[in-house]
């Protein structure tokens, strides 16, 4: 089966699902999209675990919500999936111009002020976070806003500036946590996520992504440890936390 059939028999196969299945007749945008958001998790997972056939198998999953998404777009005589597909390439096409236009640039960093430029010249994005989903996780949201100002030259100058912003963030949580109210102590917390967000985008990691990693190898290692208890024949939810301490950190020497 070629590229153009196996395409042709997804959208082929969201039209008979709208129309014949109970289901899918009933569905709108608003109904779809937390499948869309819950398919697009599932995608990074499998990423993030390096499972090819599972990363295989999320983007199917993913892609046929765009199909069918589009689909109600059509329903609607507001764009289909050709519109869709047409709209992305031109996008992709205008905010490369180092690609496309024999324009130079060499930096991934100069790619992005690039793109954020072409957002406001050509498509008359206007103000600096135009287009911001409320809607974003917390720390996505946050990476992205703090690219919207880095684009207009809004940010500390280098990765030094970013930590000692970091460090002092911890430094006001801590003297808050001494006598602050609990208003204030859960502010200088948001400031300190928000630092942390800052240093991983300036480090070129994601945050979200990272703190995925880090809350699995957090399980990973916490069920490594119980059964290291166990083999021990301890129990390990009645250790007390030195001796629960002391099998986690075998549990990370044996993961590294």
């Amino acid at each position: 089966m070629s590229l153009e059939e196996a395409l042709t028999g997804l959208d082929t196969l969201a039209r008979r699902l709208r129309r014949d299945c109970p289901w899918d007749r009933e569905q709108t945008a608003k109904t779809i999209v937390p499948h869309t958001i819950e398919e697009a998790y599932e995608v990074a997972d499998a990423a993030l675990a390096d499972d090819d056939a599972k990363l295989l198998d999320e983007l199917g999953d993913l892609l046929f919500q765009v199909y069918f998404l589009a689909l109600l777009l059509e329903e609607k005589r507001q764009g289909d999936l050709e519109s869709v597909a047409r709209s992305i390439h031109d996008k992709l096409v205008r905010r490369h111009p180092h690609v496309f236009a024999g324009e130079e640039i060499t930096t991934p960093g100069a790619v992005r002020s690039r793109w954020e430029r072409v957002k406001r010249e050509q498509e008359g994005r206007e103000g600096i976070f135009h287009d911001v989903p409320e809607s974003l996780p917390a720390l996505i949201q946050a990476r992205k806003v703090q690219r919207r100002a880095a684009a207009v030259g809004f940010e500390y100058p280098d990765l030094d500036g970013a930590l000692s912003d970091l460090d002092g963030e911890l430094r006001e949580l801590r003297e808050e946590l001494g006598s602050g109210s609990d208003e204030r102590r859960a502010a200088e917390l948001g400031d300190l996520l928000f630092a942390c967000v800052n240093v991983a985008r300036r480090v070129g990691a994601d945050p979200e992504l990272e703190l995925r990693r880090a809350t699995r190898r957090f399980r990973e290692r916490v069920e490594t440890a119980e059964q290291l208890a166990e083999a021990a024949g301890e129990t390990w939810t009645e250790l007390p936390l030195a001796e629960q301490d002391r099998y986690f950190d075998r549990a990370k020497e044996a993961a590294e």
